[in-house]
């Protein structure tokens, strides 16, 4: 113990041993020892010194502490100090790097030195990289980690959290491969959100974090693990936005999961975690005093809502997503953000951000936002308050483009929100008293600050986007420019600031605007060429040779040129298709018109704003492109180059086959409506089908019940035959031997002895027959008496019918008894009525009454009798209806069977003249008989008399008998 005495800063006498030394022997120690507490004492002791000795602890003791977590697994505290060992290799934190570039000499006081320099911090990066390296090169260590993380202590969990989230901050994808292909790798890791030790909870949010960095596959993993409901459970726990760290935490852990995830975004929206976001934005009327990590939080929390809504995310995802947003109340608590006082810059910013995605290319979404309302006296659309804020170059840069975004959105696909907002430019519709979107867009437009220029010239060419209507509405609107002189309309005012050589930004701001204005719009390309000077203005423009800063509006003027030629009717003779481009060639051209145009998609700028279309720019002078214009360059730029290449030859082909095509659709649009009348013949005609099918179904089924029964009938009808047919086949049999005889050799005397063993069979053979004839005819004497009864049936059947008929003519008599009863009833009431309108004496009206209360009482006795009649005779003939049922059966069922009596009898007679012909033949076979064994004896031969022959027909019956029995 005096060692480590030594080792821990305890007094020794003798000299004091190196680091690398002293080191060396606890590694040793740790190799060799048998007893456990010299193995702990030991591994605490490189705990101690992996800070200081990083390197020479990291290059010795790793491979033994890594052998202490797999044998020592029963002792907590020594794998603590393992793991904490470990940690202090791996990691690069910079609180640690302090600690292990400071000198601590073995007598344990320490010096004062300066920081780590960069050079110092990169060379710890490098050994935490390489340690790392050697940690993971057998993939079991890995798993013996995840495996030492399902135990409970608290001494062993937290260190293997936090050295596996130091292992995967170095070597983050080596270790997600790793843990991926571990069994239940992830389910291990999600065990420790539900951990009761917060600190082991929120380390292992830290470590969920830097998993799910850049890994679908484990983000999905995670996501399916009930991932979305556990975080959110933390972040309500923790107080929402008003929480700490652990809400940032968990807030930055689902940003992972969700971000560039379309199958965590719909599992989110699916497992209704998007309706659980809506608390978040709850604030009070006071929201001054916000503090840094609540501005923090919120900040995520409207990024996690844009994560959802993003426009590069599928549009149908988009579209669900926002839809719910608007279902659960989501979009009208963040438009109450955006309406409150005292909300910080960042937030609103933010706030502004995320409304503009929630209600991109929503129709729902953007009538909702259209009607919302600042809380001002007297109130003011929401739209309108923005508008002044980008408008007005005082507010912040990137308020101003969160506003400027939030209006594209308000826009896009929104042909109903750019008709209101073109409506309040026209004469007719200008209040003077209040102030409108279109007026605050004109004063921005023609302002002196050349953002304001720039962000108002956007707002109003997205407001007549793929709107051919507002186009030619927005063509009507007049300024007023001094007094004295005429209104001037919207679009030559926009030439004349624009020849009047302003600031780039303005210039640019206001082509892009005419260039989206007179774009697919012929009457407006019109009206644009209409003015003299607009022409001569683009050409000087375009044919100058100018500076760098001056490239990019020439590209612009040769774009609004190249739309005047695309687009033009031929209404304006000196500014005609042709005409327009031979002053190209002379004046500019074709090949410089052609570069000059491809300056647009070569400016540094163009790239970068039509790659998403938010606006971010890093300052207002790059502050240049718009992400919709971009995708109508790109659209326009190769159409313009070939318009201006082609002659005019080419030019009538190409109207003669838009001609062509035109009819050619007209033929197709015909065809299309007679397909769509066929379909809905067709579709009536399989209706008729489906409904004769359905009877023929019936139909087929009710035959199948008839061929069954018809089935049944010849069965009984077979069974029949086959009784007859016994009979036949006897008779027939019984002919044949009798023709055998009459061709008998006499000379045979050994064949004739055998004919006369079959002629004694077939004898008896014959009278079974008969036997079985005479029970045929009994049985078919006893069919009269079913005639009988079914004679009966009819007695009793005529005997209910009188009966029915006399209750009949009761109920008839009672009837008009009844109604004689009613009529006296009705004289006496009117007797009553009349003595009392008479005053007649009381005596009267009480002999009336009782008389009237007599009636009453019979009328309701009979009325009682008449109820009880009617139920018998309905009874009765409920009765009468299953007795014609019976009876009509039983007299089908007697002509079945005297039809089959008849068929019986006349094969009965059949049958006994047969009897009669084969008693007859029977007699001459037998005087044949008789006749041979007289021959037979006059040849000397024995014969048998009748006497034996019987008696040995006997003997042959007992013997067969016997045979049977055995």
């Amino acid at each position: 113990m005096n060692f480590f005495r030594g080792v821990m800063g305890g007094q020794a006498a003798g000299p004091q041993p190196s680091g690398a030394e002293t080191i060396q022997k606890l590694c040793d120690r740790v190799a060799s020892s048998t007893l456990l507490e010299d193995r702990r004492d030991a591994v605490r002791a490189l705990k101690s010194l992996s800070k200081k000795y990083r390197m020479e602890v990291g290059t010795q003791a790793m491979d033994h502490l890594i052998n202490i977590l797999q044998t020592d697994r029963s002792d907590s505290e020594i794998l603590g100090y393992a793991l904490d060992t470990l940690y202090n290799l791996i990691c690069n934190d910079e609180e640690e790097e302090q600690d292990a570039v400071t000198h601590i000499p073995v007598s344990g006081k320490r010096k004062n030195v300066s920081a780590p320099d960069e050079t110092a911090q990169k060379q710890a990066d490098d050994l935490g990289a390489q340690f790392t390296e050697m940690f993971i090169q057998d993939p079991e260590h890995v798993t013996l980690l995840l495996t030492l993380l399902e135990d409970f202590d608290f001494h062993v969990r937290w260190p293997g959290v936090k050295l596996l989230t130091a292992l995967l901050k170095n070597q983050g994808v080596q270790l997600q491969g790793i843990i991926l292909v571990s069994p239940m790798g992830v389910s291990r890791l999600m065990d420790l959100l539900a951990d009761s030790r917060e600190v082991i909870r929120n380390d292992g949010l830290l470590l969920l974090q830097q998993l799910t960095k850049s890994n679908a596959a484990i983000q999905k993993i995670v996501a399916f693990e009930n991932a979305f409901e556990r975080l959110l459970d933390i972040i309500t726990e923790e107080g929402s936005s008003d929480g700490g760290i652990v809400v940032e935490d968990c807030l930055l852990l689902l940003l992972n999961l969700l971000k560039n995830n379309s199958s965590n975004q719909n599992f989110f929206k699916e497992g209704s975690y998007i309706q659980r976001m809506k608390p978040w934005f709850e604030v009070g009327d006071d929201n001054s005093g916000w503090s840094a990590q609540k501005v923090t939080n919120l900040h995520l929390m409207l990024q996690l809502v844009r994560v959802m809504v993003s426009p590069v995310n599928s549009p149908g995802a988009t579209a669900s997503c926002q839809r719910s947003m608007y279902q659960c109340g989501l979009l009208q608590q963040l438009c109450t953000i955006l309406m409150a006082t005292g909300v910080p810059a960042d937030i609103l910013t933010e706030t502004i951000n995320t409304v503009s995605e929630v209600i991109r290319g929503s129709q729902i979404n953007q009538d909702y936002f259209a009607s919302v309302n600042a809380p001002s006296n007297p109130p003011r659309p929401a739209i309108v308050v923005l508008l002044m804020s980008m408008v007005n170059e005082r507010q912040p840069f990137v308020l101003r483009c969160a506003v400027l975004y939030c209006f594209q959105c308000f826009l896009y696909k929104n042909q109903k929100g750019q008709g209101e907002i073109v409506a309040t430019l026209l004469p007719s519709t200008i209040d003077a008293n209040s102030i409108s979107a279109g007026q605050l867009l004109c004063g921005g437009l023609f302002s002196a600050d050349s953002l304001s220029n720039w962000c108002a010239a956007v707002a109003l060419a997205h407001a007549l986007q793929d709107n051919l209507t507002q186009k030619e509405q927005l063509l009507r609107v007049q300024l007023a420019t001094s007094l004295g002189k005429p209104p001037v309309s919207l679009l030559q005012q926009c030439t004349n600031i624009l020849s009047q050589g302003s600031k780039v930004q303005t210039r640019v701001g206001l082509l892009m605007l005419l260039c989206t204005w007179i774009n697919n719009c012929p009457i407006a390309v019109t009206h644009f060429l209409h003015n003299q000077e607009n022409v001569p203005f683009l050409t000087a423009q375009i044919s100058e040779n100018l500076g760098e800063d001056e490239r990019l509006v020439q590209g612009l003027c040769a774009l609004l040129l190249g739309i005047c030629i695309y687009y033009n009717d031929n209404s304006l003779e000196n500014y005609t298709k042709e005409k327009l481009k031979q002053l190209i060639e002379k004046r500019i051209g074709k090949e410089n018109f052609v570069e000059k145009l491809g300056f647009i998609t070569k400016h540094e700028l163009y790239s970068r704003a039509a790659q998403k279309p938010q606006p971010v720019f890093p300052s207002p002078e790059q502050m240049l492109f718009d992400h919709e214009f971009t995708k109508l360059v790109k659209e326009l730029e190769g159409v313009i180059t070939k318009a201006v290449h082609k002659s005019s030859e080419e030019e009538k082909k190409e109207e003669e086959v838009k001609k062509t095509l035109e009819q050619h659709d007209n033929i197709v649009t015909q065809y299309k409506e007679l397909i769509r009348e066929q379909d809905a013949q067709i579709q009536e005609l399989k209706e008729q089908v489906s409904t004769m099918s359905a009877q023929n179904e019936q139909m087929q089924t009710s035959l199948t019940q008839q061929l069954s029964q018809i089935q049944q009938h010849k069965d009984q009808y077979n069974i029949l035959k086959l009784k007859l047919g016994k009979d036949n086949h006897s008779q027939s049999n019984s002919q044949g031997d009798g023709s055998q005889m009459n061709g008998l050799q006499m000379e045979e005397v050994t064949q004739l002895r055998a004919e006369l063993e079959e002629l004694r069979m077939q004898h008896t053979l014959l009278q079974t027959q008969l036997g079985d004839k005479d029970t045929l005819i009994n049985s078919l004497r006893s069919e009269p008496s079913k005639t009988a009864e079914g004679s009966a049936a009819e007695s009793d059947n005529s005997e209910l019918l009188k009966e029915l008929e006399a209750l009949r003519s009761q109920v008839q008599s009672q009837s008009a008894e009844i109604n004689q009863m009613r009529t006296e009833r009705e004289e006496l009431l009117r007797r009553a009525e009349a003595a009392s309108s008479e005053a007649a004496p009381c005596s009267d009206s009480s002999l009336d009454a009782q008389k009237m209360a007599e009636l009453e009482s019979r009328l309701a006795a009979q009325t009682n009798e008449t109820e009880r009649l009617k139920a018998e005779a309905k009874s009765l003939s409920q009765s009468r209806l299953e007795l014609e049922q019976q009876l009509a059966s039983a007299t089908s069922t007697v002509a079945i069977l005297q039809t089959e009596k008849a068929k019986l009898q006349t094969e009965v007679q059949e049958s006994k003249k047969e009897q009669d012909d084969l008693l007859m033949l029977l007699a001459d076979q037998d005087q044949k008989i008789h006749s041979l064994k007289q021959k037979l004896k006059d040849l000397g031969e024995t014969v048998d008399d009748e006497d034996d022959l019987d008696t040995r027909d006997q003997t042959d019956d007992d013997y067969e008998e016997d045979e049977d029995e055995d």
